[in-house]
């Protein structure tokens, strides 16, 4: 049976934004969705959401996909490069995924730098899946669309613009539902792609 783990984003839970929607898409689907409430959300450090992460995959395969939103889509990527060589994934949706932010207070700046100054192996990420969809806005304030491009050159990522979404937040963008991360998910993971059920 095909996983799905969704990684919330910074300040966020399993409750916020989208996430409970989507989990409840793709349960209605038959996949076996988790959205884990990562530790200690306010602020959030490398290591700790990197082994939380692990701890909770155990052991990853191609049926094993991930949904990251914001510093959810970082620790995918950096959880990724753990994997021993050869270990393959089925692949992973990136909704408005960074290395560098905007719009911080100076209390969130210091949470922020190590995420933004600590490197990526991109080359070994990447290597362990071909399938990555990279979602983005065009009036974010904290991610410019110019991360995309990040993306699509280290990650050969399909990307995807959701104009007028913010930050895909349900507090400050009224981001409940997202059908375009559910639809994106679905075509990697080979399952029909159907806005209703019956």
């Amino acid at each position: 049976m095909s996983r799905v783990v969704i990684v919330h984003r910074w300040g966020g839970d399993s409750e916020s934004d989208w996430i409970p929607w989507l989990k409840a898409e793709l349960v209605s689907r038959g996949v076996n969705a988790v959205a884990p409430d990562m530790p200690n959300t306010d602020a959030p450090k490398i290591e700790e959401w990197v082994h939380f992460l692990s701890d909770l995959v155990k052991e990853a395969d191609r049926d094993l996909f991930f949904v990251g939103h914001s510093i959810g889509c970082q620790t995918i990527l950096r959880y990724l490069q753990t994997l021993p060589e050869g270990v393959r994934i089925g692949g992973a949706v990136f909704v408005a995924g960074w290395t560098r932010l905007t719009g911080m207070t100076e209390e969130e700046k210091p949470i922020a730098v190590p995420w933004e100054t600590t490197p990526i192996d991109w080359q070994k990420a990447s290597s362990h899946s071909e399938s990555f969809v990279a979602i983005y806005s065009d009036d974010d304030p904290y991610v410019p669309v110019e991360n995309s491009q990040v993306f699509k050159e280290k990650l050969n990522a399909k990307l995807v613009l959701d104009s007028g979404r913010g930050h895909f937040t349900d507090d400050e963008d009224d981001v409940t539902q997202l059908p375009t991360a559910r639809d994106e998910l679905l075509v990697i993971m080979g399952l029909p792609v159907e806005t209703t059920l019956i």
